[in-house]
C-alpha cells in the first residue's frame, strides 16, 4: 500500500473519530438521600408544581448548567448506593408549565413529550453516556423511575 494511501486511511479514520467527539460536556450526577418514602404517591416536586424543593429526596445535578449548541455529551453517573435511576432529556417549550404525566404510573407521559434520547436504567455505582446535537433553548433532564420525578429528581439546563 502506498505512503498515499495510508496517509488517507489516517485521515479518514481521524476525520471519523473527531465526528464522535463532543462539542460540550455535561456531567451528570443522579442521587437519593437514601431515604426510605412511599414514592407510589406523588410528592409534587415536578416542574412547574410550586412544591417545596427542600423536601426533594433524589436530584439530578449537572455541571456546567449552560452550554453552547452542538454536540453536547451528557456522562451520566449514578452515585445511589441502592437505587436505580435514568436520565432523559427533553425540550422544555414553557418552563411554568408541568410536563404531562400519568397519575396511576406516577410517571411522566414519555409518549405525550418530545423525548431526546435517555441513558437508561443505571444500576448504583454505574454511569453512561449520550451525545445530542442541541440547539439553543431550555431542556429537561429527569428520572422517569415510577415517583423519582415528583420526588425531585429532575434539573433544567440551558443551550445558548
Amino acid at each position: 500500500m502506498s505512503k498515499f494511501f495510508i496517509a488517507l486511511a489516517v485521515g479518514a479514520f481521524i476525520a471519523t473519530a473527531h465526528s464522535a467527539w463532543a462539542d460540550g460536556l455535561v456531567r451528570v450526577t443522579l442521587a437519593d438521600t437514601g431515604a426510605t418514602t412511599d414514592l407510589s404517591k406523588s410528592m409534587g416536586l415536578g416542574m412547574a408544581m410550586k412544591g417545596d424543593m427542600s423536601k426533594a429526596i433524589m436530584s439530578i445535578d449537572i455541571n456546567p448548567k449552560s452550554v453552547l449548541h452542538g454536540k453536547v455529551r451528557f456522562q451520566v453517573t449514578n452515585r445511589s448506593k441502592d437505587v436505580i435511576h435514568e436520565m432523559i432529556l427533553s425540550p422544555v417549550a414553557d418552563p411554568a408549565k408541568a410536563l404531562p404525566y400519568i397519575d396511576k404510573d406516577n410517571k411522566v407521559d414519555e409518549e405525550a413529550s418530545i423525548h431526546l434520547g435517555e441513558v437508561s436504567e443505571l444500576d448504583p455505582g454505574k454511569s453512561g453516556a449520550l451525545i445530542v446535537d442541541m440547539k439553543p433553548g431550555k431542556y429537561i433532564l429527569y428520572c422517569n423511575i415510577a415517583g423519582h420525578y415528583m420526588a425531585g429528581m429532575w434539573t433544567t439546563l440551558e443551550v445558548r
